[in-house]
């Protein structure tokens, strides 16, 4: 590997950390307290501050602003708001991820693989999983846990402290102010939940049988028949060698700060 290339019109701050084959563009800013792994590549006018950590071959576009605080009223930092930003994952034009906030552990991370497209937002204390593909103007509130692989369309909004469960699809423009489960696919404003995100399923690789085990414990979980709880036991006793179907229980029996998206 070579040693880092900056261009003459780049400011890196004394104390930032760059590993070999590093790219900074012209008009770039590297703070002080920034880790670059191997083969990053920082474009011009693109913005990395505060304690951020970027893994190995990140690719920040230019108007990317990363590792800056986060809006919160009287925010004060005491050293323990940081980013941190998987192998290998792309934030396109004028991205923004901020830091995490002290009172709930500072931490604010996105996952390996992922694609955050143009105009993106990730808000403090949110952790993103890993291949996960955002469109142009996501915008992800605070505090919100989103599991691997999920998408989210374009313009697409997630409230506060909501969790979106693994391998799920988020509609363009849709309004989330509700826990999405696992497999699940919402739209509309606010988002509702729609079905299966079936298509993703199959993308990924999963059998036929999950995929028809998972349709029916789904057409079950949200019937008109009896209580929501007595519907999710019964789901689980006859599908409960189900593995996704598993997973999707135990999102729901975890959930504490938000309601569940549920269908119209």
């Amino acid at each position: 590997m070579t040693q880092a290339n900056i261009h003459p019109t780049a400011i890196v701050e004394d104390g930032a950390q760059l590993g070999q084959g590093v790219t900074i563009g012209a008009f770039a800013y590297v703070g002080p307290k920034v880790t670059l792994a191997d083969g990053c590549h920082i474009h011009e006018r693109a913005t990395v501050m505060g304690q951020t950590e970027l893994g190995a071959d990140v690719e920040v576009y230019p108007g990317a602003v990363i590792g800056c605080a986060p809006q919160i009223l009287g925010f004060k930092d005491d050293g323990t708001s940081r980013v941190t930003i998987g192998a290998r994952t792309i934030l396109r034009e004028n991205v923004t991820v901020h830091g995490g906030s002290p009172a709930h552990g500072g931490l604010t991370s996105v996952g390996e693989d992922c694609l955050l497209m143009v105009n993106s937002h990730i808000a403090h204390d949110c952790h993103v999983g890993n291949k996960c593909v955002f469109a142009n103007g996501v915008q992800v509130g605070g505090h919100i846990v989103i599991g691997d692989q999920v998408w989210m369309g374009g313009l697409a909004a997630i409230h506060q402290f909501c969790r979106i469960g693994r391998h799920s699809f988020v509609g363009g423009g849709a309004i989330v102010v509700a826990d999405v489960i696992p497999y699940g696919s919402v739209i509309g404003n606010h988002a509702h939940l729609a079905g299966l995100n079936i298509v993703g399923m199959k993308r990924r690789g999963f059998s036929r049988k999950s995929i028809h085990d998972l349709r029916a414990a789904y057409r079950m979980l949200f019937a008109k028949e009896g209580t929501f709880s007595e519907r999710v036991t019964d789901a689980e006793e006859t599908y409960g060698d189900c593995p996704e179907l598993v997973e999707v229980i135990e999102f729901i029996r975890s959930g504490k700060s938000r309601s569940l998206c549920l269908p119209e």
